[in-house]
């Protein structure tokens, strides 16, 4: 009866996104609110990502310098955990209610290690595009992969290049033994197990993922230590 369950969860979600994307959609009334986008900045800077305040633009100069040197030291993990929990809070009191709102929480909840919190930025991703923002399409596409992956199923749109030996952690991360082993794996990039079959890269697309000849490319970027070029999708940006 699992595992009746985990394969209908991919077909079972896509169908919710699918609903999303081709359905009647009405904006939210009101305004994101201030303290959900301050989140969203906090955990993109917490990797890099020299945002503005209002996340729309990127930090230059002296000030993206003095954020990179913020970073040094920080525990991400401890970070991560502490605006779940803020998230969380204002999705029970119902203070999320924009498109913006629910895209920047589902990006936080990519940030995890528990399948239950990719769930989760998958709703909430497919909420926002419900909601008429249909940039959150990618990450839609994205917690979709990781939610499969984390419960030990096939990614389906191939976001996802992991590195054998963090792949090889997820399936033994309970074992005793898990620190002595990984060493033995290899640290070269993979998307497997991935099902590329499931659908067409049309659809593919209509989520701005790139095509499978294009992950290809991607793929063999990221082997030779390389960072792929971004891939211009019609419709799509992020």
């Amino acid at each position: 009866m699992i595992w009746f369950h985990l394969r209908l969860s991919a077909p079972a979600l896509l169908l919710l996104v699918s609903v999303a994307l081709h359905g009647q959609q009405q904006a939210a009334p009101g305004e994101p609110i201030p303290l959900m986008r301050q989140l969203f900045v906090q955990d993109q800077r917490d990797r890099g990502v020299a945002l503005n305040e209002d996340g729309k633009g990127m930090l230059k100069g002296e000030a993206a310098k003095a954020l990179r040197e913020q970073l040094m030291g920080i525990n991400v993990n401890q970070r991560d955990a502490a605006r779940h929990k803020q998230v969380r809070e204002l999705l029970a009191t119902g203070d999320l209610k924009t498109a913006q709102d629910f895209r920047d929480a589902s990006f936080i909840f990519q940030h995890s290690d528990q399948p239950d919190d990719y769930l989760l930025a998958h709703l909430l991703a497919v909420n926002a595009i419900a909601l008429g923002d249909t940039s959150a399409r990618w990450i839609a596409a994205a917690t979709m992969d990781r939610y499969l992956q984390a419960i030990g199923q096939k990614q389906v749109f191939g976001t996802q290049f992991l590195s054998q030996k963090y792949l090889y952690y997820l399936g033994h991360k309970q074992d005793a033994d898990i620190a002595e082993m990984m060493k033995a794996q290899a640290n070269t990039m993979t998307q497997q197990p991935y099902n590329a079959e499931l659908f067409p890269d049309a659809l593919r697309q209509q989520f701005c993922v790139p095509t499978l000849a294009q992950q290809q490319e991607d793929l063999a970027a990221w082997s030779k230590g390389g960072v792929p070029a971004p891939h211009a999708i019609p419709g799509c940006g992020r």
